[in-house]
């Protein structure tokens, strides 16, 4: 019989050119006022990969006809370096400690803040935002104000850990283009002669790590895989930007261009971003471009993104409406000169997610303070690579830029993040953000420096890697390792976890989840995890009992009840296992995980017909949902449809390359039906993924089918 899909659980985890020559005051130009426009946000993004910033490796022509045409900011900063509260800074024009939200997990933007969107909304535009990675989905809170949110990228599940699939950046564009065509046809104007003005807000998620470049960029950038999907992301702008460039409605659109972040790349120890506030990860581009509207130029000036909601405001001719922690650099961009601006700055998350200690910063003209147990000064105007600390030396200038941050904090209440969905913490690991929920800390010392730990996170990274290279027990190892040194770390608790589950030792999964889940309780996204893997090592019956509480909560995690029914099911009580799912489809009705998982319920006994319509209906919310195309796989082959079963299981495998019982089923039936020539990459495929322990009986099968054929 084909292989029915299972309720497998899963979790997963984390993983300089010169600057373009100086530019002096321009002339100010006559302003044309904004009847459009466009924000275009690059993930990750450090601002010495554009060549207009004098990279002279990257082509980047599209982002240098930008700013060739408009102003460009040399000296623009995040004030976050991580991607939802970048964003939610750069839409409100407010630093994190006001709208709240800072971390990617645990936090939701506050249906009480304006943006961009809700006060260009109010004056009539058409608002669109197009986004590229999970980071930004709509249960964020960021969708307020736009006529259309859309986070179309991959939401399902995946077996493969610590990445999620991202939507390209070409398809991101395509979409954000389309809409634009379905307006305007609807008016019967043409795209640059719409009857309303609008604003369409467009996020890219290259070069997020992992750096995989498309073709001709991965040879072209061969050895430096980062500045390949640079190239790669410039080049998928084109069809965005030009009409802005060349279109005959393009003077009337003020564009936008930056970055949400920088990049680390091996500055200071750190290999990505989120742990530190260095230039590499602070330091951004910011482009302002509207044909014929300024005179071509580049602003020495510090900049902030806090700064772009006020110009945009005022680039249209709206005042705004509540004061923004920044201000319009208009007057900048158009040749005056201004009295430089402080820059606040935090990261947070290692905080949040390992009990490190939390980094908060100021920068003032080139002085730039870091505040942490182990203090840092820097003069970023003798030394840009931050490379000679001078706080012990600048006592007096310390002292007075820890005034000005205490006074930019005057009102922060602390970063108090709320529960978590476990499937939304999966995710958020995936990308590389997200560890156990650290319990807070009422002090830190200089041991909880990331300074003084930025080894474990070199550890951490290459506990990543090498799962994802394929190397599943050197992982463990190194896993082992990294719980030895930091015992009391959620998230090594939770990675060794994930990669006992991964290994088919479900019983050492329990128990390192559970050791994780003992260090901060309140944790739902480590509970849910914990019962199911209890499930998985056949302990069902102590999994719902680990879930009762969690389930009875009066706003319960949806992921910890989708993991109370799954045992419930696992433990033979189906009627309420399918309560729970009900229950857990009204938690979340954009969720396709409960219809698959009743789904699997009725298909486990022996309804085919509601099981098939649970998978459509599952596949009609996420289309995927590797699981729902396995069981009607399953379904279809047991109807002896095996054309609509090999269908299935191919798009199965295509969705999860890794899922062991899908790619059994394809060999399986392949060989039922002579073709084993078209059986074996599968079963190949199928021992080079399927747990030891779990498969014994087939992978012995499997063993002697492989070396029986020629």
């Amino acid at each position: 019989m084909p292989r029915t899909p299972s309720f497998r659980a899963l979790a997963a985890s984390t993983l300089a050119a010169a600057l373009a020559a100086s530019c002096g005051h321009a002339a100010p130009a006559p302003r044309v006022a904004a009847r459009n426009v466009l924000l275009i946000t690059i993930d990750t993004l450090r601002a010495d990969a554009v060549g207009a910033y004098g990279n002279r490796t990257v082509a980047t022509p599209w982002i240098d006809r930008l700013a060739a045409g408009g102003v460009r900011f040399d000296q623009a900063h995040a004030s976050t370096v991580i991607t939802l509260p970048s964003h939610a800074n750069i839409l409100s024009g407010l630093y994190p400690f006001r709208h709240g939200v800072r971390e990617n997990a645990g936090f939701r933007f506050p249906p009480t803040v304006d943006t961009i969107a809700t006060r260009l909304h109010a004056r009539g535009y058409r608002t669109g935002a197009f986004v590229s990675a999970f980071p930004l989905d709509a249960r964020f809170g960021l969708t307020r104000g736009f006529d259309v949110y859309d986070d179309h990228f991959a939401k399902g599940e995946t077996s493969t850990a610590f990445r999620v699939p991202e939507r390209p950046a070409a398809s991101t564009i395509t979409a954000a283009l389309e809409w634009m065509r379905q307006d305007a046809a609807g008016s019967g104007a043409g795209v640059e002669a719409s009857p309303r003005p609008w604003f369409l807000w467009v996020h890219l998620y290259e070069p997020h790590f992992p750096y995989n470049p498309p073709e001709p960029y991965a040879s072209r950038y061969r050895g430096a895989p980062y500045f390949g999907e640079v190239a790669a992301t410039d080049a998928a702008l084109a069809p965005l930007v030009q009409p802005a460039l060349e279109g005959p409605g393009g003077a009337d659109t003020l564009v936008v261009l930056t970055a949400d972040h920088g990049e680390s790349l091996g500055e200071h120890g750190e290999m990505t971003h989120g742990l530190f506030a260095y230039e590499a990860t602070l330091r951004v581009p910011l482009i302002l471009f509207q044909r014929g509207a300024f005179t071509p130029h580049a602003v020495a000036a510090s900049v902030r993104h806090v700064d772009i909601l006020p110009t945009i405001l005022d680039a249209v001719g709206a005042s705004a409406a509540e004061p923004a922690d920044g201000r319009s650099l208009l007057p900048l961009a158009t040749g005056a000169a201004a009295e430089p601006a402080a820059t606040y700055f935090e990261s947070l998350s290692a905080s949040l997610n390992r009990g490190w200690a939390p980094l908060y910063g100021v920068a003032r003209g080139s002085l730039k303070y870091i505040d942490l147990p182990i203090p840092e000064l820097y003069d970023l105007a003798a030394d840009p690579a931050e490379s000679h600390d001078l706080s012990r030396s600048r006592p007096d200038d310390v002292r007075e830029l820890q005034r000005l941050l205490a006074g930019l904090r005057a009102e922060d209440r602390g970063a108090s993040p709320a529960r978590e969905r476990a499937e939304t913490r999966e995710q958020l690991r995936s990308l590389g953000y997200l560890s156990g929920s650290a319990p807070r800390k009422e002090r830190y010392t200089e041991a909880d420096d990331p300074k003084r730990l930025i080894d474990i996170d070199r550890q951490i990274d290459e506990v990543v890697t090498t799962y994802q290279q394929g190397d599943l027990r050197r992982a463990i190892a190194l896993g082992e390792h990294v719980v030895d040194q930091r015992p009391d770390m959620p998230l090594s608790l939770v990675h060794l976890a994930f990669l006992y589950n991964e290994a088919g030792d479900h019983p050492r999964a329990a128990a390192a989840i559970r050791r994780a889940l003992a260090l901060n309780p309140a944790a739902d996204d480590v509970a849910s995890l914990a019962g199911a893997y209890l499930t998985e090592a056949g302990r069902p019956q102590d999994a719902i009992k680990l879930l009762a509480a969690y389930v009875s909560a009066p706003q319960p995690d949806v992921d910890v009840v989708n993991a109370y029914g799954v045992a419930l099911a696992s433990a033979g009580r189906a009627r309420d296992a399918l309560a729970a799912f009900n229950r857990a489809r009204a938690l979340d009705p954009a969720s396709g995980l409960p219809l698959v998982n009743a789904a699997t319920v009725y298909l486990s006994g022996g309804d085919r017909d509601r099981a098939a319509a649970a998978f459509a209906e599952a596949l009609t919310i996420d289309p995927a949902l590797a699981r729902a195309h396995n069981g009607l796989g399953v379904i279809a082959a047991e109807r002896k449809d095996y054309t609509a079963a090999l269908d299935h299981w191919r798009r199965a495998a295509a969705l999860d390359p890794s899922d062991f019982r899908t790619l059994f089923n394809l060999g399986d039936l392949l060989i039922r039906l002579g073709r084993p020539s078209e059986a074996r990459p599968y079963w190949q495929r199928y021992l080079a993924t399927a747990p030891p322990s779990l498969e014994a009986s087939d992978r012995a099968r499997v063993q002697r089918w492989l070396s029986n054929q020629p």
